[in-house]
């Protein structure tokens, strides 16, 4: 992999991470406690405890990625960036602009989940 090319991702990297920290914080006022509506009936509240619950989903999802996405950004310059885990070949640049927290290539990640 070129230096321009470890810099567009990096850049890449910035920008979703800037994302995923804004994504976090609007998400946060969705995972505080319900409290109990005297108005609402059990199946409303269910619908709003069931929507929480996925909330907190999301959050912890956005918030792996996010530590995937630095860990990915402070390994950019490192020799083993970019380098499938599995086969030791360089992932696909297209693949890495889209997925930089990448850590195998197409053909290994579609061999490991069958």
């Amino acid at each position: 992999m070129t230096q321009e090319e470890k810099q567009e991702i990096k850049k890449i990297i910035e920008l979703q991470i800037s994302s995923l920290h804004t994504e976090i914080l609007n998400m946060q006022n969705k995972l505080k406690p319900l409290k109990k509506d005297c108005s609402l009936d059990n199946i409303d509240h269910k619908i709003l405890k069931q929507d929480q619950d996925i909330a907190i989903k999301r959050f912890e999802i956005a918030k792996k990625r996010l530590n995937s996405l630095k860990r990915s950004y402070s390994q950019v310059n490192n020799e083993e960036y970019g380098i499938c885990q599995e086969c030791e070949e360089e992932i696909d640049i297209q693949r890495l602009k889209l997925i930089p927290e990448s850590q195998y290539c197409v053909t290994c990640l579609n061999e490991l989940k069958c």
